[in-house]
């Protein structure tokens, strides 16, 4: 996958504030804030800073946590994570693996097979939805 680098004032003129602070550096949504936490609507979810494809509506679930939470990324290397011991916590953060914008975090507490919850940011994704199923006529 090729990577995107842009400089901070890039980063800064091309993305909303609150983007820009979640994607960049580090930042998180207030729980339950998120435009997309209640979002039940069919399609793939991308990252805000790049557009790479990262979730899918099929892996999404609802947590109870505040903010979207899937069971698996699109694809394996559309994600990647890395050790977080901010706050005085251990985590795991999710990053996109394209621009390297910050996510969320990763969590062994998931309900699909793998057992993971990614636990992401909604101004971290734009949501590209499907297209209506085309209906036949007679059918």
């Amino acid at each position: 996958m090729e990577k995107i680098e842009k400089t901070e004032q890039q980063w800064r003129d091309e993305l909303d504030p609150a983007a820009y602070e979640v994607l960049r550096h580090q930042a998180t949504e207030r729980p339950f804030t998120g435009r997309y936490v209640n979002e039940k609507g069919d399609g793939v979810y991308r990252c805000a800073g790049c557009g790479n494809e990262l979730f899918s509506s099929d892996t999404k679930f609802e947590s109870g946590t505040g903010w979207p939470s899937f069971t698996d990324p699109v694809f394996g290397e559309a994600v990647e994570t890395k050790s977080d011991v901010s706050h005085g916590m251990v985590r795991t953060e999710v990053t996109c693996a394209r621009c390297g914008g910050h996510l969320g975090h990763v969590f062994d507490d998931g309900p699909g097979e793998n057992g993971l919850r990614y636990c992401i940011n909604s101004c971290a994704l734009d949501l590209e939805p499907e297209p209506a199923a085309k209906r036949v006529v007679g059918e």
